[in-house]
């Protein structure tokens, strides 16, 4: 199925991980695989999960105002608990939390109602399921030795698994009928092969019912796009892609994690995802009652802030300059008659550009329209010189990276070859 264009054009989407892990500050899931805390504590955490300030209106303002076109909410993380009212029942907050209520409903209409498009989160695991087991550990929770092993074939009891599936399938077609997402990203595939889940059946019932809908790489046999996670590649995947990155170190609420990026690192892993023409999903944790802390909502707001400025640089682009053409990232206008370089630091004397075999119409400093000088120094026959371009007034920098805007005559010609030998 080809891309939906919305997803390639979005450039900034939103990562909400909520759930019962909120309550202790204790990672998703992972906690009681990790040691972090039991199986017993960890559950102990449905009792004070309330979601009493949880306003999904609130949270789909803010994502809007800070320039995002996309959110994607864990409805059922692998600890099985699930956010919505399902008939396919393991654990949900709606009868097993004093939340009491379906919580995915308000999300997707609050979003909608912003024309954000929706993502919902599901894990293929549930390590809560009495039928779902690893290799050496049955149930009724799983704790695998190594949980990027896959079980082999023969080592599930054939009923047990058909029921598993059964329930999943059941809590996914779910999801598809009630919100009709846009996007459905799915988690925890590395325990089982693509046979053993079955994604082919799973993706012709999604599709059957929403044939738009977009899957993250994490469908196996059935990703629409790669979904690398916390570091940012050298190289761009094949295709489209999303960044995964968090403000903090964490993906759920610890409030003892206050390693927080700064708005001007949060800018720089932005421009140099787009500059290689993938999408950043932004992590955003909120408290269990609902409330996103202070401190990731202001890097948010710095981050969207800067994407406003500088929008023109942003939507309606495209991967820029391949490495060694500019020292820093840059896009490219949808018409590629614009190059939008993204400088981290004040240009002491120049900014060069090399390979480019258009002539330039003019450069300009984007949010101020300042007309920057420029002239080309070299080149021989076929071989460009390097363009230079004179450096910014002070006045004219931005606090986290100032993009300086290079109209063409023509579309982008660049030269790739070894120079004149």
């Amino acid at each position: 199925m080809p891309m939906q264009p919305w997803f390639p054009a979005a450039k900034l989407g939103i990562f909400i991980h909520y759930g019962v892990y909120a309550v202790g500050g204790a990672a998703e899931s992972w906690s009681f695989y990790t040691g972090e805390m039991t199986h017993e504590q960890y559950m102990k955490q449905l009792d004070g999960f309330s979601a009493s300030h949880y306003d999904p209106d609130a949270w789909a303002e803010l994502f809007a105002r800070v320039g995002a076109r996309y959110a994607v909410l864990t409805t059922r993380h692998h600890d099985g608990v699930a956010l919505w009212d399902t008939g396919h029942r393991n654990l949900d907050v709606v009868r097993d939390t004093p939340a009491g209520r379906d919580l995915v409903t308000g999300f997707v209409d609050a979003l909608r109602a912003r024309d954000l498009k929706v993502g919902l989160y599901y894990s293929h695991s549930d390590w809560n399921h009495p039928d779902y087991a690893s290799e050496r550990h049955p149930g009724p929770y799983v704790v695998p030795l190594n949980a990027y092993s896959q079980a082999e074939p023969g080592q599930e009891d054939p009923a047990a698994w058909a029921r598993y599936l059964a329930y999943r399938d059941g809590q996914v077609r779910e999801l598809v009928e009630r919100f009709r997402p846009d996007i459905l990203w799915f988690d925890g595939e590395w325990e089982r092969t693509e046979e053993q889940w079955r994604t082919d059946e799973l993706a012709d019932v999604i599709l059957a019912d929403n044939p738009d809908t977009v899957f993250n790489g994490r469908m196996p046999g059935h990703g629409d796009y790669a979904t690398p996670e916390q570091g940012a590649p050298l190289q761009a995947p094949d295709g489209p892609w999303e960044l995964c990155l968090t403000i903090n170190d964490s993906w759920s609420h610890r409030p003892q994690d206050r390693a927080f990026k700064s708005v001007r690192q949060l800018v720089r892993y932005f421009t140099e995802t787009i500059g290689m023409g993938g999408n950043l999903l932004l992590a955003a944790a909120p408290r269990e009652d609902g409330t996103i802390p202070e401190e990731q909502i202001a890097r948010m707001e710095g981050l969207g802030a800067w994407i406003g400025r500088h929008s023109d640089a942003v939507y309606g682009t495209v991967a820029g300059l391949p490495a060694g053409h500019h020292y820093g990232p840059s896009t490219l206008s949808a018409d590629r008659r614009t190059l939008y370089l993204v400088c981290f630091d004040a240009p002491r004397d120049s900014v060069s550009v090399r390979g480019l075999r258009n002539r330039v119409r003019r450069v300009t400093v984007l949010g101020t329209g300042t007309e920057l000088g420029h002239h080309v120094t070299g080149g021989l026959d076929t071989v460009p010189g390097v363009m230079w371009i004179d450096a910014p007034a002070a006045a004219d920098l931005d606090e986290e990276a100032t993009v300086l805007a290079v109209e063409l005559e023509g579309e982008l010609d660049l030269y790739t070859g070894a120079g004149r030998l």
